[in-house]
Parts: structure tokens; C-alpha cells; sequence
């Protein structure tokens, strides 16, 4: 999956082209190119982990084709405020859980069409050398196949894939049956001043509790009524996203 505000120059790799493109791994610790995301992708299977350290919450994902229910899409929350990432200190990530995507970077999946995937990566990112002898990973033997490392990545980035398959199901499964709705988070700062953090949507518990017994049946037996309540469970780290802020800001 590519996002806009993190692979700012993705490239699918070519193995003549890139025969000597190497990748520096202690470099994929360092965290800075993230400092921008105030949120970001998560797959319904890492909802107990993530939901331990942030609030995860909905948003619209893509344009709805006409006569068709939007789509949504699961995302664990960083920041209060656009370009804001409060679990990013300097370079260092200061959290146990860091999102599976993520995890992923500088690498990521780019569709060719319905059936076939490429792996890309971020040709703007600062881990990268080329140079057959140099330091760093390479990611192509001499002859042109992929190097072991890379293809461990190629197998995470497809495992990534297939439970993003999965997440769009039960995001579709949410959306069917109307159990999203638009949320607005308000909170006092220490020093008087009002925030307010809206556009994002959860689902709405209310309307669990009116579903039809089969459905809620369903619901518990396909696990997809176990992710709703880590979703709504995660809901009250919005709190402490802003003890973060408060913090952070004294120390500056």
C-alpha cells in the first residue's frame, strides 16, 4: 500500500535496473520520515496490538462508484492535528506496537492490474546506496534474482495484502450494515483553550445493540464483533493523545 504523505518517490524495482541498489537496515530504525503522519493504515487483525497504544477510528477511503455505499477504511491515530505525530520522538518511535505498514518502509505494494502486484520502494528515502561492493543489503544477487532479503519482504508485503483483503471485508460487512456514523472529539487544554477533533467516523454502539439476534450471532462468530469492541475500547486513548500533546509541548 502506498501512501502519498510517506513514499514520496516510490519506483517499482527492476532487477536490471536496480542490480546494485543495496539497503542500509539499521537505517529502517530511524523513524523521521514519518514525522508528517497524524495517522495511518491499519489491517483488522492488528486492531488487540494497536488498540493498546492508539485510538483507532474510520475514515472514507477512495471516491464511491455511483449507487454504491462509501468506503471505509481503519487507521490508528497519531497526532490531534494534521502533521502532527506525537509518538515520534526525533527519530525514535515511542511506542511497543508500530503499525504493520510501517514496519514495511521503505517497501511497499503497487497494483499492475486485477491479479499482479509489484513490490516498490521509496527511491527519496535515505537508507538506500547503490554499488555492487558497498554497504548495506543488497537486494539482487549478481545474476539478477531477488537476494533473500528481499524476497522475505516480498512474502511480508503479500501476507500485508491478503489481511488488507480481509479488513476491506469487514469494513464493507460495518458499512452494510450502517454501523458507522461521523464522531467529533472535544477536550480542554491546560490552559483554557478548546480542541476539537472532527472527520473521522467509529462505529456507533447503538446501533450494535439494535441489530437482529442472527445478525449479532453473526457478528460474534466471524470475530467481526470482537473487532467493534477493540475499535470502541481504543477510543479512550484520544485522552491521553492529548496528555501527549501537553507533555510534549512543556518540554519544548
Amino acid at each position: 500500500m502506498i501512501h502519498q504523505g510517506l513514499h514520496r518517490n516510490p519506483v517499482p524495482l527492476d532487477r536490471e535496473i536496480h542490480r546494485a541498489l543495496r539497503v542500509d537496515r539499521a537505517a529502517q530504525s530511524n523513524f523521521s520520515p514519518m514525522s508528517g503522519l497524524n495517522a495511518y493504515f491499519l489491517n483488522a487483525v492488528e486492531f488487540a496490538d494497536a488498540g493498546r497504544e492508539y485510538p483507532i477510528v474510520f475514515i472514507p477511503a477512495g471516491t464511491p462508484e455511483k449507487g454504491r455505499k462509501p468506503e471505509v477504511a481503519p487507521v490508528a491515530v497519531f497526532g490531534l492535528a494534521q502533521g502532527e505525530n506525537l509518538f515520534l520522538d526525533g527519530d525514535r518511535w515511542v511506542a511497543d506496537y508500530i503499525p504493520a505498514q510501517l514496519r514495511a518502509y521503505p517497501f511497499a505494494l503497487a497494483r499492475i492490474d486485477a491479479q499482479q502486484y509489484t513490490v516498490v520502494v521509496d527511491r527519496s528515502w535515505h537508507g538506500l546506496s547503490e554499488g555492487a561492493d558497498g554497504p548495506g543489503t543488497a537486494l539482487f544477487e549478481a545474476d539478477g534474482r531477488p537476494s533473500s532479503y528481499l524476497q522475505e519482504m516480498q512474502k511480508y508485503l503479500e501476507t500485508l495484502e491478503l489481511e488488507l483483503r480481509r479488513t476491506q471485508q469487514f469494513c464493507a460487512r460495518l458499512v452494510e450494515l450502517d454501523l458507522v456514523q461521523e464522531m467529533r472529539f472535544d477536550a480542554t487544554l491546560p490552559d483554557g483553550n478548546k480542541l476539537r477533533v472532527d472527520g473521522f467516523l467509529s462505529v456507533d454502539d447503538n446501533k450494535v445493540k439494535a441489530l437482529p439476534d442472527a445478525v449479532v450471532l453473526e457478528l460474534f462468530r466471524n470475530g467481526t464483533l470482537a473487532l467493534i469492541n477493540l475499535q470502541q475500547a481504543s477510543l479512550g486513548h484520544m485522552r491521553r493523545l492529548v496528555d501527549r500533546r501537553v507533555r510534549r509541548t512543556a518540554n519544548a
